[in-house]
């Protein structure tokens, strides 16, 4: 059963964190009608999460090696659950947006701090299992932050539902400090400050690195930007629906979603014995996201709800690229390329959260009505996505002639 005592306390924190980045999706309208918000300043409120979370990738990892998994995300989720009762306390933008970006530094450890324990508890071969069911948790987050938020809402003021989260977020912070077991005596000694920054520079200069970065910054970024907002006021404004409607939609994409990160946590590791391995299953899922995304934005397929259940599930590919960085620096680097990563991620999604908003609100300034807006700010998303999914398999073929090379001296991953 230790897996199990270990596994939940993880899990319930990395479910609040997903329902945390999304509910302003159901919540935003809410906000922007109560607070008389533009489309900038809701996407700069919302991506706040997102700027803060970035900010705490790069210490994150330094600080998990030197004081492990259960004390550095328990006492972030203090800062989480502060973040939250500010939130709901707020009446300016100001100290929504802060309470926001306390939330998003609060939860910055949820799947990293996951990943970190893991590894210290379990063999590599058991690990890929257990990534897939912690992403299920953060599934089953986004799944309530759709048409179940909705419903509280109709209920419960979204104040209410915050202060009901900090509680929520304080539990789940003590269960992490007393319940999960500790490690001792197996972690290596940690490095000297100066070596661990010295390794972080060395993620940054790896050319597989930049590989895949692009993807992370525009593709999954991307995708969570739309998820967590954009999604609802494109459902709203471009397709006509009522919030409900949308948060409908919102739930089947994140049904999707699960059922996605499920399948791939079950069938990943058989697939690559057969030779088809999670670099491709990566490049195949992300075309087809783009693919989704181009047909919504063209609206040239009638059935709306088909569409936000295959981006869904199509986006959820993009977890692969986590691994596929990883996999090409030492296992002692490890920890480090997934927060680099992560922290590509989250710059992502704040600019894209907040630039999408921008480009709506200068795109309606100049004349364009607000449905035209927002379909010219999912093109130009959609473009930039275009550009890093080419630089993707560019650069993949560029690593491949390097190999293949008598001199290569990288192994292919």
């Amino acid at each position: 059963m230790l897996w199990i005592r270990l596994f939940l306390p993880f899990a319930g924190a990395y479910f609040l964190s997903y329902l945390y980045r999304t509910a302003n999706a159901v919540i935003g309208p809410v906000l922007a009608r109560e607070l008389e918000l533009g489309a900038a300043d809701l996407g700069l409120l919302t991506s706040a999460y997102f700027l803060f979370f970035a900010a705490a990738q790069l210490p994150l990892g330094m600080l998990l090696d030197r004081f492990g998994a259960r004390r550095v995300e328990s006492g972030l989720l203090l800062l989480a659950a502060a973040g939250a009762a500010i939130f709901a306390l707020g009446e300016s933008i100001t100290w929504l947006a802060i309470g926001r970006g306390l939330v998003g530094l609060g939860v910055s450890a949820c799947l990293m701090a996951a990943f970190k324990a893991f590894s210290l508890w379990f063999a590599v071969e058991r690990q890929a299992s257990l990534t897939g069911w912690i992403m299920t948790a953060g599934g089953l987050g986004a799944l309530v932050a759709s048409a179940p938020l909705e419903a509280a809402l109709q209920v419960f003021g979204w104040r209410e539902i915050f202060f009901a989260l900090a509680g929520l977020t304080l539990s789940v912070a003590i269960w992490l400090f007393y319940g999960v077991p500790e490690r001792r005596g197996a972690a290596i000694q940690p490095e000297p400050l100066r070596a661990q920054w010295t390794g972080v520079a060395e993620v940054f200069r790896s050319a597989h690195f930049w590989r895949f970065a692009p993807l992370g910054l525009t593709l999954i970024g991307g995708f969570m930007a739309v998820q967590s907002l954009w999604s609802i006021s494109w459902l709203m404004q471009v397709n006509g629906y009522n919030r409900a409607t949308a948060a409908d939609h919102m739930a089947a994409m994140s049904g999707a979603m699960l059922l996605a990160y499920l399948l791939i946590g079950l069938l990943a590791t058989g697939l690559a014995r057969r030779g088809i391995k999670p670099v491709l299953l990566l490049g195949a899922g992300s075309g087809l996201s783009l693919l989704t995304l181009a047909l919504i934005a063209s609206q040239a397929v009638a059935d709306t709800y088909l569409l936000w259940l295959a981006y869904g599930s199509l986006s959820s590919f993009g977890t692969l690229a986590y691994s596929q960085a990883a996999a090409g620096f030492p296992v002692a680097l490890s920890g480090r390329a997934n927060t680099a990563f992560n922290l590509m991620v989250f710059i992502g999604a704040f600019a894209v959260q907040w630039g999408l908003g921008l480009l709506i609100d200068v795109l309606q300034a100049h004349g364009q009505s607000v449905a035209l807006a927002h379909r010219s700010a999912f093109l130009a998303l959609l473009a930039a996505q275009v550009v890093s999914y080419a630089w993707f398999w560019i650069a993949g073929r560029a690593v491949v002639r390097r190999d293949t090379s008598p001199d290569g001296s990288e192994a292919q991953r």
